[in-house]
């Protein structure tokens, strides 16, 4: 049995006069349909990624779908420190101040472990987990000074469980979730929260081009609802989490999952 899509949300404001920076938000996946739910629930914007020309386009998508002013765009390789201190740089001059931080890059991949390179292990590990230290690192102060912030971390249920060929990739987003319960406990302290969101399947083009269609069709046959996760089922916890609705949560991993136990 599949469980029907349900309808897409109607938005409450969630996010009403704040200020929300979204990376690797170009053009599809979770990142930006993030950026889209945030400008619906009528945050200003700045959104990110390394790919210059989809950034445009996302930016002209989301004014033209949402109907709000087009957002602030940066490109930013979140590989690069000087990189990530420019967005950072650009997101207090574009915004005035960051109240949510959403970092959503992550690089994925399916290969096995005697054949994976060293390369590889470390584009994977740089990309997912590195760059989400860096970017924590960069925006942090700018919280702590003004006592009071969100960041939102994309994880992943393979922090918790195992699947051939994603050795790597589950391993740094096991990292991410240890991050950010530890960078959590110290951000308490300045008025920041940390959380993150763990999805098992949301379905978006990218996904479809590095995973066979055999192994998506194993994946969603684990999934009790018959089907994956639209990406915006993902950004509405997302949103969630960045609302003051989750005031008294910090450091928690959130499942967005309907997988079998």
């Amino acid at each position: 049995m599949t469980v029907p899509v349900p309808s897409y949300p109607t938005p409450l404001g969630m996010l009403k006069g704040k200020t929300v920076v979204v990376t690797a938000a170009a053009g599809t996946g979770i990142g930006f349909s993030a950026a889209k739910r945030a400008a619906e629930e009528g945050a200003r914007l700045l959104i990110s990624d390394f790919h210059e020309r989809r950034l445009g386009e996302a930016a002209d998508r989301i004014a033209d779908e949402v109907g709000c002013a087009r957002p602030a765009t940066f490109v930013c390789d979140v590989t690069s420190e000087e990189a990530i201190q420019g967005l950072r740089d650009g997101a207090l001059a574009a915004l005035g101040k960051v109240d949510v931080l959403i970092n959503n890059a992550g690089l994925g991949g399916e290969v096995s472990v005697v054949d994976m390179t060293d390369e590889q292990w470390s584009r994977v590990l740089d990309v997912t987990l590195t760059s989400l230290f860096r970017m924590t690192r960069a925006f942090l102060p700018s919280m702590y000074a003004q006592k009071s912030g969100v960041m939102v971390n994309n994880a992943s249920v393979l922090g918790w469980r195992a699947q051939k060929g994603q050795a790597h990739y589950a391993a740094a987003k096991a990292g991410v979730m240890a991050f950010t319960r530890c960078a959590a406990v110290e951000a308490a302290d300045h008025g920041v929260r940390i959380n993150a969101v763990a999805p098992s399947l949301a379905m978006h083009p990218f996904l479809a081009k590095v995973t066979t269609e055999e192994a998506l069709a194993e994946l969603v046959k684990k999934e009790a609802y018959g089907r994956p996760a639209e990406v915006w089922e993902v950004a509405n916890v997302m949103m969630f989490l960045a609302s003051d609705l989750s005031s008294y949560m910090t450091g928690e991993i959130v499942p967005v999952s309907s997988q079998h136990a």
